[in-house]
């Protein structure tokens, strides 16, 4: 559908012609006026909310180690252990199909211990900005339901919905693209499903819980359950993340990353 659009915008500058693109309202809303593409009036509701000021680093585990891993099944079990065997075989490297400048995407994104996260708050959606990759993530709170599956092109973040249960914001998130990983190598199926619920420890007002539920009815044998919990820098500031520039590694024939 995107793609079809762009096309559309793209023959109509050549012809010389001004093209204008305007998208559907999304579905489940009431109204046109309730999308967050509407703002003004509304920024008075954002004081309701909590207090998630800062950014935001994630928390090592005192244990260490990679934590809970997937229960997979089927071919997807089969497609891990071979990843594993190959990985072994070549003393630890991965052979990798994209760039290793490609973001990690959902829902590996939201544990990198070494760069931290930024909410904003907005009427209608939350943004996450992210040091890594710059990556920008939204969850949509304006009411609207996913799109069809059909309609969804499968990216590093998916397409998230979001709504507020008291303090803890619940997110919903699909379409994550399958070339992706969400254990050490293991990767799902377009039925992945990520569910987050985020809110601020009753411990303490400066560390924010993130507890992550992922369903695959094709790939998971059970629901794969993690939590990550991140520690609040109130005056810190995110800095420019620039990976492409020194993006030296060479890409064999058939599309896999070398290394030097």
């Amino acid at each position: 559908m995107k793609r079809a659009l762009i096309a559309v915008a793209a023959l109509a500058s050549a012809a010389g012609v001004q093209a204008q693109i305007t998208s559907s309202v999304p579905e489940g809303l009431s109204s046109a006026s309730d999308s967050a593409g509407f703002t003004k009036g509304n920024y008075a509701e954002l004081d309701a909310l909590p207090d998630w000021g800062g950014i935001w680093f994630l928390m090592r585990d005192p244990a260490g180690g990679p934590g809970p891993q997937p229960f997979l099944k089927g071919e997807y079990l089969e497609r891990f252990e071979s990843w594993r065997d190959q990985v072994r075989e070549n003393n630890g490297v991965e052979l990798r199909s994209r760039s290793n400048c490609s973001p990690p995407g959902l829902p590996r994104i939201m544990r990198l211990a070494q760069y931290p996260y930024e909410f904003l708050f907005t009427p209608g959606r939350v943004t996450i900005n992210q040091e890594a990759w710059m990556q920008t993530r939204t969850i949509w709170t304006d009411g609207r339901d996913h799109p069809p599956m059909e309609e969804l092109d499968p990216s590093f973040h998916g397409h998230s919905i979001g709504h507020w249960e008291g303090e803890t914001l619940v997110v919903d998130t699909i379409g994550i693209s399958d070339r992706l990983e969400f254990g050490e190598g293991g990767k799902h199926s377009d039925q992945f499903r990520l569910v987050e619920r985020i809110g601020i420890s009753p411990d303490d007002p400066d560390v924010l819980v993130n507890h992550m539920t992922m369903t695959d009815p094709e790939a998971l044998a059970e629901p794969y359950v993690v939590e990550a919990r991140y520690r609040r820098d109130r005056h810190g500031a995110l800095i420019e993340f620039q990976c492409a520039e020194n993006d030296r590694n060479p890409v064999s024939e058939d599309g896999r990353t070398l290394f030097l």
